[in-house]
């Protein structure tokens, strides 16, 4: 048995090394240290069967067996990245690049929603009967309310705790959610109740944004509904035009049968989608937190501004890295 320690010990060494020096993956190995890390696995495990048949020596057992599984996680489990840098990659390649493909949908969903905003806006600076046919009955929130009680909604729930915040959070993603998912799933029905829900949608901010103006509460009201709403509303928007696909698939299939071109629209719209539904979450958990937190309306604007160019600088680079993509053949 002293021969057997004294002959292995060395490589048993080395792999130790190799392990402790790769860490938890093994991108930062030069190819010869690879192959080395293979071979000293290989021997280790054969050493471990032969100490397993051989003798009773536990210690050396229990010794050999973790330095092999911890080769053995480091060479065939794939390396977990963290969260935060997969959902990035995510974000700027597979969500960008999926939106940057279909993006006259988006843009076409997008001018809905603005349509029907201004629409409302101005219908209701003119006219405040348009203002009340537009909005949810029994909201308090009404041409001609006291300004104090619009502001007393503007800052309501600040003092909540964390558990009832949460509690919010997950009631306004189901909402959202549903909204969203409505958007989307109507463009089966030839896009046309897409169409309406996102002008109506518009509407609805139209008239609430008239609301606050006509009551001097402009700068409240942006800084209580931007921070959350860049991304809640972009989020809308974009299951907008996955609607908005959807419904071209039906109505213009081209060459293909409906049925081939839904499934074609489908599996493009599906990274759209996941990044809908990442950016509802996201929204949510804005709105119940920070929109009623004590935050100046200084340093919610800020935040909404540093919102507002993380999703343009991911959707931009999405935009270059597919044209990038489409130019390859032409230059080769």
């Amino acid at each position: 048995m002293g021969n057997f320690l004294q002959r292995n010990k060395p490589e048993w060494d080395e792999l130790e090394v190799l392990l402790k020096s790769a860490g938890r993956a093994t991108r930062w190995m030069t190819p010869q240290q690879l192959r080395r890390l293979d071979v000293l696995y290989r021997r280790t495990t054969v050493h471990l069967a032969q100490v397993r048949s051989r003798t009773n020596d536990t210690n050396l057992m229990n010794y050999l067996n973790g330095l092999t599984s911890r080769a053995h996680s480091l060479i065939y489990v794939s390396p977990k990245e963290r969260a935060l840098v997969g959902a990035m990659q995510f974000l700027t390649e597979g969500f960008a690049r999926a939106i940057a493909r279909q993006w006259r949908y988006h843009l076409t969903s997008a001018g809905l929603l603005l349509a029907g905003a201004l629409l409302a806006f101005f219908a209701g600076s003119h006219d405040v009967v348009a203002l009340y046919a537009i909005l949810p009955a029994g909201d308090p929130r009404v041409p001609g309310a006291p300004r104090e009680l619009l502001l007393s909604h503007l800052r309501a729930g600040r003092e909540q705790t964390g558990g009832m915040k949460f509690l919010f959070a997950s009631f306004l993603f189901q909402h959202n959610f549903k909204v969203a998912l409505l958007s989307m799933s109507l463009g089966m029905l030839a896009a046309i109740p897409t169409i309406l829900l996102i002008l109506f949608n518009g509407m609805m901010l139209g008239a609430f944004v008239a609301v606050h103006h006509q009551a001097g509460l402009a700068t409240e009201m942006w800084a209580w509904i931007l921070p959350h709403g860049i991304t809640e509303i972009g989020a809308i928007v974009l299951c907008g035009g996955m609607g908005l696909q959807l419904g071209h698939a039906i109505v213009c299939p081209g060459m293909k049968t409906r049925g081939e071109a839904l499934q074609q629209t489908a599996t493009e719209i599906g990274r759209t989608a996941i990044g809908a539904g990442f950016m509802l979450v996201f929204a949510a958990i804005i709105e119940s937190f920070l929109r009623q937190s004590q935050m100046s309306d200084l340093a919610r604007l800020v935040f909404a501004a540093g919102t507002a160019l993380f999703w343009m600088n991911c959707i931009t680079h999405g935009v270059l890295r597919e044209r990038a993509e489409r130019l390859k053949p032409e230059s080769a």
